[in-house]
């Protein structure tokens, strides 16, 4: 409760949304948002890659509703993990949330998240594959990529054992963990290098069912994947910079 005070002038929470032609799906995203955390202070962090679909007029026309919608428009395609970092850059809150903006990550999870964090944890990970969890519209072979990308991570990485979904892109944390970390994620995978370098004592999962994106382009493909295998590679003998 004390911290709960110590912030009730100022945002309790941000939410960092990283979006690249995401005008279908911005609408009902932040819609969502709003009426599931309705009952604190949050913020609303859009990170635009330059979005030609206008992505970015979308949002803030939103926030001329809501008016806690901070639209970051980049010019570029300039990746998911440092489109991350800029939003936690610009949020008001100690306390940030990380969701992509295709209606995949479900936006009514983030409250459970929210109240996991108020008990003590530094970082809490929507997760697919704990009790109650799970995958929609996904076949078999994506489904053995999946697992095995994570089985790898934590065969490599032994940091990232006492999480079951590491490849998860879906988390809430306290800023203080990343204090003097420095994030070289290329891709889209950056929860792994925060379960490697980060500062937190402790960490929680909390299930969601992943669904299926109905409208837009997903935005997987051949690099990605060689980026998480060049990412796991540099983490298991630290070329990159601490």
């Amino acid at each position: 409760m004390k911290k709960m005070r110590r912030i009730s002038d100022r945002y309790m929470l941000s939410v960092i949304v990283p979006t690249y032609n995401e005008r279908d799906n911005i609408v009902e995203l932040i819609e969502r948002i709003e009426a599931t955390l309705k009952e604190i202070k949050f913020e609303v962090i859009v990170v635009d890659d330059g979005s030609p679909d206008g992505t970015a007029d979308v949002a803030k026309e939103l926030n001329e509703i809501y008016g806690n919608v901070k639209v970051h428009v980049r010019s570029g395609k300039m990746g998911l993990a440092s489109a991350i970092m800029d939003g936690i850059g610009l949020s008001s809150s100690e306390i940030v949330a990380v969701i992509d903006a295709d209606l995949q990550h479900p936006p009514e999870t983030l409250r459970e998240m929210y109240n996991r964090l108020m008990e003590g944890y530094d970082l809490v990970v929507a997760s697919r594959y704990i009790k109650s969890a799970g995958i929609e519209g996904w076949g078999a072979w994506r489904r053995i990529i999946s697992r095995g990308a994570t089985a790898t991570a934590h065969l490599l990485l032994p940091e990232t054992r006492k999480v079951k979904d590491v490849m998860s892109g879906y988390f809430m944390l306290r800023k203080s963990i990343l204090s003097g970390v420095k994030v070289n994620s290329k891709g889209y995978k950056i929860l792994l290098e925060i379960l490697v370098k980060g500062n937190y004592k402790s960490v929680a999962e909390v299930p969601y069912i992943f669904k299926p994106r109905i409208r837009g382009k997903s935005k997987m493909d051949l690099n990605e994947m060689l980026n998480f295998l060049r990412l796991l590679f540099n983490l298991r003998f630290r070329t990159v910079e601490p």
